[in-house]
Order: structure tokens, then sequence, then C-alpha cells
């Protein structure tokens, strides 16, 4: 089965920020090392094959998501974080790195076509994912089994308070009556539970997205060129509006990936208020994906879920408009004489990092150079 394996190295602890310069090199020695592996043999003679890899490297380490074919999860993580180990320590300049995660994450794509690849009992074609089935041996499509997945399930609960601007009345589970009428607002829509899974996960899937979003950027940075023509896969970017593809650049990335960091971090923490910008809209919309596919993968999805999230997207998005994006038909209506008068704000690509109004802010470097202040 194909796997997704990702690994966060780091330099010791003391260490000053990588330049530009620095970071180069980083990435030269990682690829050297891991394009002079092809297989790598385990304990009890079975094979784990490399099949890709990408790197990006930021100022404080640098992130690989290796995709191995393994026979199991187990084996393509403790490959990958020998493979990984071993180009540290054979060079001198990163000898002295460490590696700070090594975790399998079952990319859709891959997990699918893993999935398709068994058609075996139990794999249903009902499903257009492909990705609810359950194979008949009681396991979930990650592999897991049904005690591994509770366990998981109660791992991905605990990580509800992370996302502290957002408590679980968010997520459709009221406690509190109405402040204004004092009246209580009623049956929750779901339980506390899947209010907690539902907070929980989209702090669990920050890591991934993330992590996707600076492998694009360094997909992008590796062949100068855009998400419409490059050879390498997009992970994040290719759920962007597809129109607007050939102007998905490594410019544009490094602008979305700023956007998403910041927009992240704010939800981290207490006084969240609004969405500053339609990247910001756009980035939301992807991160709830990358935390239903989660969900879907390791069999935790489920109606109330989806209901626990259309609750706190209605709250957190003050109107769709950033979905016309997604529809070639309405191409062009934010340029019709009568958009202002509806509240449509500018569509066009550099307009997305645009803040909405003046008491909204985005990070300087997210604007480009015509629009900073």
């Amino acid at each position: 089965m194909k796997y997704t394996v990702s690994v966060d190295t780091e330099p010791p602890a003391d260490s000053p920020e990588l330049d530009a310069l620095q970071r180069a090199g980083v990435i030269y020695l990682l690829r050297r090392g891991l394009d002079a592996v092809e297989t790598i043999e385990g304990e009890d003679g079975s094979e784990v094959e490399l099949l890709e890899s990408f790197l990006a490297v930021h100022p404080t380490g640098a992130l690989l998501k290796v995709v191995v074919d393994a026979p199991s999860l187990e084996e393509a993580e403790e490959a990958v974080r020998a493979v990984t180990d071993e180009i540290l320590e054979g060079s001198d300049l990163l000898g002295e790195w460490v590696v700070s995660k090594c975790e399998v994450e079952l990319h859709p794509d891959l997990a699918e076509e893993s999935l398709d690849e068994a058609d075996g009992p139990g794999i249903s074609s009902a499903s257009p994912s492909g990705l609810t089935a359950h194979p008949a041996d009681g396991t979930t499509p990650s592999g897991l089994s049904e005690e591994e997945r509770e366990a998981l399930r109660a791992r991905i609960c605990a990580l509800a308070p992370v996302l502290a601007a957002f408590g679980v009345a968010s997520f459709g589970h009221f406690t509190e009556p109405d402040e204004e009428d004092d009246e209580a607002p009623g049956e929750p829509l779901v339980s506390h539970e899947v209010a907690e899974l539902a907070a929980g996960a989209l702090a669990y899937s920050m890591d991934i997205f993330l992590d996707e979003l600076f492998m694009d950027l360094a997909v992008l940075t590796e062949e100068s060129s855009n998400a419409a023509q490059c050879d390498g896969p997009m992970t994040q970017l290719h759920s962007l509006p597809s129109q607007f593809s050939l102007q998905y650049d490594e410019r544009f990335a490094r602008h979305l990936v700023v956007t998403a960091v910041t927009l992240t971090g704010r939800m981290t923490q207490p006084g969240f208020e609004n969405l500053n910008c339609v990247a910001e809209e756009l980035l939301l919309r992807l991160l709830l994906q990358t935390a239903e596919v989660t969900l879907e993968l390791y069999g935790l999805m489920n109606q109330d879920v989806a209901t626990a999230w259309e609750c706190f997207a209605e709250g957190v998005y003050e109107d769709m408009d950033h979905e016309w994006l997604y529809d070639p038909s309405m191409d062009g209506i934010d340029q019709d004489p009568a958009a202002a008068h509806l509240g449509i704000a500018p569509m066009g690509l550099k307009n997305w990092f645009t803040p909405f109004n003046k008491d909204r802010h985005v990070h300087p470097f997210a604007l480009y150079e015509d629009e900073a202040p």
C-alpha cells in the first residue's frame, strides 16, 4: 500500500535561523541523500520502495514528504525514519540535526488508489470517493483496527481546546442561553463529543494542511513553474479555483503560505473576529476539506460532523461569494457595474489578499507590491 510519510527535521535548539543560502544547501544535501535510495530492506526481509519525495526548508528546519510503497503503516514510518536518520548522520553539515516528527499521512489520492488496487471484499464503489467503505476484516481504510480508531478519535477530540478561538457552541453544541433574550437556544444540533471531534479535527489537520502548502511551494520553486504546468503533484493548490491555475506560481504560493500561517495562528488564540480577505476564505475552505478527508480516511466521518462544520462555517463566513470563483459561468461578475451595489468584493487574484475594509488586516508580506501600504 502507498503511504505518505511526513518528516520534520530541525537543527540544534540554539541554532540561528537559516538564511536563504543555507536553506538552499539543506535542500541540496537532503535531495542528494533521498535520490540515492530506491528501496529499504526491513529486519524481516520485507522491502519498502521509495516512490517520490518532496522537500521544503524554512528558517527553523526542513519538511520532507516521502511517498513509499510498504507492507504496513508501521514499516513505512520506520523505513523513512531510518533513511532520514542515515542521511543526517552521514552529513558533516547536518550531523547534529534531529527528527522531531515522523508520521504517516494518507493523502486522499494515494489512499483511494490503494483501495482501488485492493479491490477486495468490503470495498464498495457506491461512494464517489471510495473512502467511506470499510474492509471486511474490521479495519478502517487506513488499516487501523476498531480499537486503534477509537483511540485516535479520543486523541483528536482532546485537541479541541487548541482551537481557542472557538468553543463547542461554534460547532453546534449550544450550552448557554442567548444573552440577548435570555431564552435557551433550543436543543444542540450535535452532541458535545461530535462538536469536540469537529473542532479537534481542524486542529489535528492544521499540520497536514500547512505541510502540504509548504510542499506545493517547494514543487513550484524547484520547477519554476505554475500549478497548471508543473510536473510535480499539487496537494492543496489543486483544490483552489482551477480557472486561475496558470497564476498559481511560486510568488502566489508564498503569499498563500504566509496567509495560511497567520490564519491558523489566529484560530488558536482567543478573540478571533472575522476572516480578513478572500484568500483566508479560500484557505479555510481547504482546511475544512483536509479535515474531512482525514476523518474519512480513519473512518470517523459522519453526517453529524458535517452538520457541526456547517454550523461553524455559518458563523465564520460572512457570505459565500468566494464560492463563485469555482463556477466558470460567474467569471467576471465582480467587474459588473452592479457588483458594487450587491456588495461583491473584487475577485481578481491580487485582490484575494486585499483586506475587505480598513478594519481588517493581512500580513504585510501577503500583500502584492502595488497593494502594500
